[in-house]
């Protein structure tokens, strides 16, 4: 009985791993669109130069 309990155990926390782990990879996609747009996106500061949107 303990060993059935200690599967289920494991088969939750693994279930509950590995959708942490899917909703991390999406969040790590936003943050690379989100990166690369900052390469893209940039304003003229006032001598005519081109800089970043984001200040790191």
């Amino acid at each position: 009985m303990a060993a059935l309990l200690l599967v289920l155990l494991l088969a939750v926390v693994l279930f509950g791993l590995g959708f942490a782990v899917k909703i991390l990879w999406w969040v790590a996609l936003f943050v690379l669109v989100v990166w690369l747009l900052g390469f893209l996106v940039r304003t003229v500061d006032g001598a005519g130069g081109r800089r970043r949107w984001y200040r790191w």
